[in-house]
C-alpha cells in the first residue's frame, strides 16, 4: 500500500474494525474510497463487504494492497490530466 495513503491501516486494524457495528462504512472511510474513481470506489466497497463477511486475514491483506494500488493509479492519472490541461492553457 502507498505509505502516504493511510499508514495506520494494517491487517490487524482491519480485523478490529470488522467488529464495529457499521464496519463497511468505517472501513471504506478509512480506505478513502471516495477519493477513488467511481468504478474503483464501487469495486473496493464490494471487496470490503466480502472481507467483513469472511473475516479472513488474507482478504484483508489483498484489500489493503488493491486499495493502495487504486489510490496510486488515481494519483498518476490525476497528475497526467493536470499536466495536459496545463499544456493546453499554454498554447
Amino acid at each position: 500500500m502507498n505509505p502516504k495513503a493511510n499508514p495506520e491501516l494494517t491487517v490487524q486494524t482491519l480485523m478490529a474494525l470488522r467488529q464495529e457495528g457499521d464496519a463497511l462504512r468505517v472501513i471504506t472511510e478509512r480506505l478513502r474510497v471516495k477519493e477513488m474513481g467511481p468504478a474503483d470506489h464501487i469495486r473496493t466497497k464490494h471487496e470490503v463487504k466480502a472481507f467483513v463477511a469472511s473475516g479472513d486475514a488474507t482478504n484483508a491483506q489483498e484489500l489493503l494492497r488493491r486499495a493502495g494500488e487504486r489510490h496510486a493509479t488515481n494519483q498518476i492519472l490525476s497528475a497526467k490530466i493536470k499536466e495536459r490541461q496545463g499544456q493546453r492553457m499554454n498554447q
